[in-house]
């Protein structure tokens, strides 16, 4: 089978199309047949050897894709073979992976393949931020950084939805007008203007209940200034680097105000939680409360095209790779 692979940690030119050997699925695993792959962010931190997991070379890309399920291990369900199904899992650029049949999402009739390799990270990343998190409700004022992004456009719906004011930023008019498409109340161009003052003054100087922030260094200590009292800032990504040292007592205790971390794969250690979360997000999808902008879509082997617009900040949505 086909797959991108890639041997020593780079830019996008270490992504290399190649032929592997098609995986067998062990007990309790399935063999899905690829058809769409998601692009994450992740996927550039990984392959720079800059993500919270270190690759093992050679190494596939990808932590989501959609497809069907062609063939089971032992201990799996005989029945499983011809599902559509999407999921996280791990070697996602490729044309077949195995996955652990419990972590398969049954895709319905509403929900094509496109959309089933769109959702799994960014839709339910964004349903744990508001919802596990923290709880997202009515009359709270919530700043979502890269507004314009595929998570971005994930958290503006769904924060939008529990009756929240959204605050986004954007790098250009082009991406704001994206966001405010998608419902975000007010859009900021930081490349204009300095976010946390503009916050301010959206918030009539009170700041904002809170932050999802998936930037990093580049947007911590204005995160931080655009916090109201009581204030939490959700840090979910490290885009542009890792934020300083915070001192706790320095920094929050005045305004009583928390920091925390997110990694959606903490989720599967809480099989309850990401169960609920799964169903939330695949029923706002069939029901067409949630939509997916798709803004790129590559064949397979145009990954390493995907990765330079992607980290080139050149497209808005999500990013697919086209594979069967």
């Amino acid at each position: 089978m086909k797959a991108i692979r890639y041997h020593v940690t780079g830019g996008p030119e270490v992504l290399a199309w190649e032929e592997v050997e098609k995986p067998r699925p062990a007990s309790g695993e399935v063999l899905v047949r690829i058809h769409v792959a998601g692009v994450n962010f992740a996927d550039t931190l990984m392959r720079r050897g800059a993500y919270v997991t270190p690759p093992s070379f050679p190494e596939t890309p990808g932590l989501e894709a959609s497809g069907i399920v062609e063939e089971v291990g032992a201990d799996a369900e005989p029945g499983l073979v011809g599902w559509r199904v999407a999921f996280m899992g791990q070697r996602c650029y490729a044309e077949y992976t195995t996955v652990p049949a419990d972590a398969l999402i049954p895709l319905p009739a509403q929900i094509g393949f496109e959309e089933g390799a769109a959702f799994p990270v960014q839709a339910l990343t964004a349903y744990h931020l508001l919802y596990t998190m923290d709880q997202v409700r009515p009359g709270m004022t919530v700043l979502v950084h890269a507004a314009a992004g595929g998570m971005g456009l994930q958290l503006i719906q769904t924060a939008k939805q529990a009756g929240a004011r959204v605050l986004g930023t954007t790098s250009t008019e082009e991406k704001a007008n994206l966001a405010r498409q998608y419902g975000a109340d007010e859009v900021i161009l930081y490349t204009q203007t300095d976010f946390a003052e503009r916050v301010k003054e959206l918030t009539g100087g009170c700041g904002v209940d809170l932050v999802l922030d998936s930037v990093g260094r580049a947007t911590f200590a204005g995160s931080l200034r655009a916090l109201a009292p009581f204030g939490h800032l959700i840090v979910y990504g490290a885009a542009s680097g890792l934020p300083e040292k915070l001192n706790v007592i320095g920094a929050l205790m005045q305004k009583s105000q928390k920091v925390s971390a997110f990694w959606l794969f903490s989720t599967l250690q809480a099989p309850a939680m990401a169960t609920r979360g799964v169903w939330q997000v695949v029923d706002s999808l069939a029901t067409g409360r949630l939509k997916i902008h798709i803004g790129l879509k590559l064949p397979l082997e145009q990954a390493a095209e995907a990765h330079r617009k992607m980290e080139a900040r050149e497209t808005m949505g999500k990013i697919l790779l086209k594979v069967s």
